[in-house]
C-alpha cells in the first residue's frame, strides 16, 4: 500500500477485508484496521452524514447509551477523589450537536467543557487542561490518529483518563460482516490489541470495561 498506518506510521500494512465501497487494511504492528484516505468523504459529506443524527438531551435512549461510558468513567473519578467530582475539569470531545454527556456529567456535580469540530467548534478549550476526557463514538471517526492521540494527551492532566466508546474489531470474518464498517464516516477501526499497543506506547493503563468501551489512565 502507498500509505501508512494513522496511528503508528507504520507500512506494514496487509489487507484485510473489501467491501462494494472500501477497502480495509490492517497494521501489523498496532493492528488498527485503516480506510485508505483515497476513500474518505469529504468534510462536506462528512458533516452532511451527521447532520442527519439527532441525538439530544430529551432522548431517554441516547442518555442510557451515553452512561455505558460515563458510569464506569465516574466510578473510577470517585475512586481516585472521592464522591464530590465538582473541583474536576474534564472534556468532552467531538461531543455532537446536542452536547448530552456533558449535561449528564453535570446531573452528577462534574463539570466538562465541549468541543466538536463541526458545532462546538471553540477551540480555546483545546488550550486548557483536564482531569478526564471523553470520546464516545469519535475516535473511528479520525483520519490522524496519531496527532489526535498526541493532542489528547497534552490536553490530560498526570492522573487524568481518557474514556473512548467505540466499537471494536474482532477479526477478519466478523468484520466482513461488520455492520459497524458500513458507516462511510468510520475510517479506522480498533481493537483489543490497538489499545494495549497504544497504552504501551503512550505509557498510559489500559481498562477495557465493555465491549466498547475502554478507560485509559495517564500516570
Amino acid at each position: 500500500m502507498s500509505y501508512y498506518c494513522p496511528l503508528c506510521h507504520s507500512k506494514q500494512l496487509s489487507h484485510f477485508c473489501q467491501d462494494k465501497r472500501r477497502h480495509y487494511f490492517r497494521c501489523n504492528v498496532c493492528a488498527l484496521v485503516s480506510v485508505p484516505p483515497s476513500q474518505h468523504l469529504s468534510a462536506e459529506a462528512e458533516k452532511a452524514e451527521y447532520d442527519k443524527h439527532d441525538n439530544s438531551v430529551a432522548d431517554e435512549g441516547y442518555k442510557t447509551f451515553l452512561r455505558r461510558t460515563w458510569d464506569p468513567l465516574k466510578s473510577s473519578l470517585q475512586q481516585g477523589h472521592g464522591p464530590d467530582l465538582s473541583a474536576l475539569q474534564g472534556l468532552d470531545f467531538g461531543c455532537g450537536e446536542g452536547a448530552v454527556l456533558s449535561q449528564l456529567a453535570a446531573g452528577d456535580g462534574a463539570l466538562m467543557a465541549n468541543y466538536d469540530l463541526y458545532y462546538h467548534p471553540d477551540t480555546q478549550v483545546l488550550e486548557r487542561r483536564y482531569d478526564f476526557i471523553t470520546m464516545t463514538e469519535v475516535i473511528e471517526h479520525i483520519a490522524d490518529a496519531a496527532a489526535i492521540i498526541d493532542k489528547l494527551d497534552t490536553l490530560l492532566k498526570p492522573g487524568g483518563t481518557l474514556a473512548v466508546m467505540t466499537k471494536r474489531v474482532l477479526d477478519a470474518d466478523a468484520f466482513s460482516r461488520w455492520h459497524y464498517k458500513n458507516d462511510l464516516t468510520h475510517i479506522c477501526f480498533y481493537s483489543d490489541e490497538t489499545f494495549h499497543w497504544l497504552a504501551r506506547r503512550q505509557g498510559w493503563h489500559c481498562d477495557l470495561v465493555a465491549a466498547d468501551v475502554v478507560l485509559l489512565h495517564k500516570p
